[in-house]
């Protein structure tokens, strides 16, 4: 099983570091260097070796793995920090989406080398465009204008606006078992859930991050459990189904914890 992670080196470069999971641990498979610092990194949902990074300088790029070189291809439309990218979940479609300080959001095909589509709306950075698991052509987005907005590819425009905090919104995302449920995390410390056939109230509102919550992921496996993580250096789990949600705080970091996955593959893994 293969990990990919990105981190800052110094002088405002970026590096992509693969990793392998085996009985000796953690081990690096191989390394790239891109000129910008990388922001977020989404892997190929067609092809093992392949994956997309998005950087600093507005651009993607898409890296294969079982090439020692650089980028295959750099996408540069972006006219800021392109801080989210994404790979299409539903099958039929090889569809990646970036989001970007620019405040749009970017369609892409990476077979073809420019954007198919740009959707404008949102009135602040775009911080996480998320498709959705289970909808074709949808995907939600989050933005320090303090809405969540849903799309469809196939129709201009913003399908449904969600003032979810009065805060920036750093992070969404969907439950992998309910279409019409998603997460929201902000910077006011709180995570808010959301179901899009009535979003005059959150149907859970957690609390415990004492700083803004940077990444929020629910989990492939339990339909009401969720994690995040936060500027407060911790990791938190939650199972909103409960009377009391926070299941457990990790605290092993010692700084800021920009972001979290759980594995598709191991129940346990984070």
């Amino acid at each position: 099983s293969c990990d990919a992670l990105f981190y800052f080196a110094g002088l405002g470069c970026g590096t992509l570091a693969v990793l392998e999971q085996n009985e000796a641990g953690i081990v690096l498979l191989k390394s790239f260097d891109w000129n910008d610092g990388l922001f977020d990194v989404t892997w190929s949902e067609n092809n093992e070796h392949v994956l997309i990074t998005c950087s600093g300088d507005g651009s993607l790029q898409i890296w294969d793995t079982a090439k020692t070189k650089g980028p295959l291809q750099v996408c540069k439309e972006h006219t800021l920090e392109a801080y989210s990218v994404d790979w299409s979940q539903t099958r039929g479609e090889q569809l990646v989406l970036s989001g970007s300080w620019d405040q749009t959001a970017k369609l892409w095909d990476p077979a073809v080398g420019k954007s198919l589509c740009t959707f404008k709306g949102h009135e602040g950075v775009i911080y996480s465009t998320i498709w959705s698991p289970h909808i074709p052509g949808c995907f939600a987005s989050a933005s320090g204008d303090q809405t969540l907005r849903i799309w469809d590819v196939k129709a201009p425009g913003v399908k449904l606006v969600i003032p979810a905090h009065q805060a920036e919104i750093l992070s969404c995302d969907w439950c992998k078992y309910d279409e019409n449920l998603l997460v929201t995390g902000a910077v006011d410390c709180s995570l808010k859930g959301w179901d899009l056939r009535n979003i005059r109230q959150p149907v859970f509102v957690l609390l415990g991050h004492t700083y803004a919550i940077r990444r929020v992921k629910f989990s492939p496996f339990h339909a009401t459990l969720l994690a995040s993580c936060s500027y407060d250096f911790t990791v938190r789990f939650w199972d909103f189904s409960k009377p009391n949600p926070l299941l457990e705080t990790v605290e092993h970091h010692t700084e800021f914890t920009c972001g979290l996955d759980l594995s598709l593959h191991n129940r346990g893994q984070v």
